[in-house]
């Protein structure tokens, strides 16, 4: 299966700079009044992270399409439709060819039954989230609310329900803040796919459903009244006739529908244009804190500066200043001052300017059900040992927890939840509403800065060490079990301590000064598997 990683990187290799998307025009269409202009000059010079989010430290993602309905991974309706690829093996296998059925009847099939979001958001917040994104929409180009401007949204099709505006309230009702994720800007190029056709084989040569569909085909039909075109985006980048190989029909897609940068479809401006009005009608209708681009810098050129530019303006309207968050990745330095920078399953390696955010997965971001017969999720431990190193660098976790097509999340996933929950019940003062220290941490295990990364970073131990402050006070958190009843913090040699506690208790600590550091003695009671948050309190210990 071709990743993500890898499709990211292939079209960074088409030579395209992301960079050069801010000099295409965008829509033109009417700005909020208020401080903030269409620009990077004036975004750069004027935002700044609202402490809510700074607070928060920990938030969780319901990664949720249609896409989840087969089960079988994330980018299915990219993969479904290329030859070779397992995920089109697995729908040739249990729902038919794509030239027969192809994905818009995955958003009928996706009836979201099981979905129970109160359920789902009190486990959240138990756990200790402080804000949840949902995906408005994702590469598929399917709205998840009732969108004015697109006609494939859930109200009309699959659930039947306004997805966005039910997560939307019963996070707020939970004292959550809640946010939106939106990743439809790359469907006019990731969708082509649909429009391509079997290169080998006994279907050789016949052309997949989104080549052929009208409106007028519906007649009669779930879908009538719909055109597929409006979903599939309309033949921007349809596979060449002629092509009979596998290899070269892959080497094709690559190059011209596989690029991910930022520049507007040249010869399809309409695409622009129904885009921005989409994100403005879900800004309007939502009323979000966090709006999330998975963008490298903004989407579509100038569309993106224009909608960024409404959204803070809209902000400060209501709250009289601007409160809140848009998410966009691989930043030049340059810009990071102009948003919260997101990196995708990957680290810093050492505290950031900026407030960021990273976003990981417990699987994959759509549901693929091998993650749980091979038990291979990302585990609690892993979890608490990234937000650690992550909020002790000045950022946020944001974690996908990825649903069913029916809305529900297995017993592996509800477990994993629980015993984060757990961790962050007991020592959550040591992350929430903190800042970074002098240093982030010490300790053996490296990471490196960058997107993608997780991957290749040995798991944390007992040795690595993330620091926090909060109102005069230092916070240490191992990231494993302490094996000899004590800790050793060398970053604290030479320092003035008074007192040291374990959080959430109010003994103090037995400590002793050594030439390479400060040794701490831990009673059992302190022992936690995942590792242990210490308060420590001295003269000048916290600036």
């Amino acid at each position: 299966m071709i990743s993500k990683r890898d499709f990211l990187k292939a079209g960074a290799a088409t030579g395209v700079s992301a960079l050069a998307a801010s000099a295409h025009a965008g829509p033109g269409l009417a700005q909020a009044a208020g401080p903030f202009r269409p620009s990077w000059d004036s975004f750069t010079s004027t935002y700044q992270a609202p402490d809510w989010f700074r607070d928060a430290k920990f938030g969780i993602w319901a990664h949720w399409s249609a896409q989840c309905v087969p089960e079988a991974g994330d980018w299915y309706a990219r993969h479904m439709y290329m030859q070779g690829e397992p995920q089109y093996e697995h729908h040739l296998k249990h729902f038919g060819h794509p030239a027969d059925l192809g994905f818009m009847e995955m958003n009928n099939r996706w009836k979201a039954e099981k979905w129970n979001p109160d359920d789902l958001l009190d486990l959240y917040r138990s756990a200790g989230a402080r804000y949840f994104v949902a995906l408005a929409n994702h590469h598929d180009n399917f709205d998840n609310y009732a969108s004015k401007y697109h006609e494939w949204n859930s109200t009309r099709v699959g659930p039947k329900r306004d997805l966005i505006g039910i997560w939307a309230k019963a996070a707020r009702a939970r004292g959550l803040r809640f946010g939106v994720s939106n990743h439809s800007a790359h469907a006019w190029h990731w969708f082509q796919t649909a429009y391509g056709y079997d290169p080998v084989g006994p279907r050789a040569g016949q052309r997949y459903d989104a080549w052929k569909l009208t409106k007028a085909d519906g007649r009669g039909k779930w879908w009538d009244g719909l055109d597929p075109q409006n979903l599939y985006c309309g033949r921007n980048a349809a596979l060449a006739d002629g092509i009979t190989t596998l290899a070269a029909a892959r080497k094709w897609q690559w190059e011209h529908n596989g690029k991910w940068d930022e520049n507007p479809p040249a010869k399809n401006p309409e695409f622009v244009k129904r885009w921005y009005l989409r994100c403005k009608d879900l800004i309007d209708s939502y009323q979000p804190d966090l709006l999330y681009f998975d963008n490298f810098d903004l989407p579509l050129g100038q569309a993106g500066l224009d909608i960024t530019a409404y959204f803070y303006n809209s902000s400060h309207k209501r709250h009289g200043k601007l409160d809140v968050v848009v998410n966009a990745k691989n930043m030049p330095e340059a810009r990071r001052a102009a948003l919260v920078e997101d990196v995708e399953r990957g680290f810093r390696s050492g505290i950031q300017p900026h407030p960021w955010q990273t976003d990981t997965c417990l699987g994959d971001w759509h549901y693929n059900r091998q993650r749980f017969i091979d038990k291979s999720y990302m585990g609690a431990a892993a979890v608490v040992h990234r937000l650690c190193d992550v909020v002790a660098k000045n950022g946020n976790l944001l974690l996908s927890v990825p649903l069913r097509g029916d809305g529900s999340i297995d017993s592996e996933e509800r477990r994993i939840v629980k015993e984060v929950g757990g961790w962050t019940s007991r020592f959550g003062e040591a992350i929430y509403g903190t800042r970074p220290w002098g240093v982030f941490g010490e300790g053996p295990t490296e990471v490196e800065s960058g997107q993608f990364g997780e991957g290749k970073v040995k798991p944390f131990t007992a040795a690595d060490i993330r620091f926090t402050t909060k109102r005069g006070a230092l916070y240490a958190m191992t990231l494993g079990r302490p094996q000899s009843g004590t800790v050793l913090i060398r970053s604290l040699a030479g320092r003035p301590v008074d007192r040291v506690e374990v959080v959430g208790a109010a003994a103090p600590l037995r400590f002793q000064s050594r030439p390479g550091g400060i040794e701490i003695s831990l009673p059992d009671s302190a022992s936690h598997a995942f590792g242990v948050a210490l308060k420590i309190m001295g003269p000048g210990l916290v600036g």
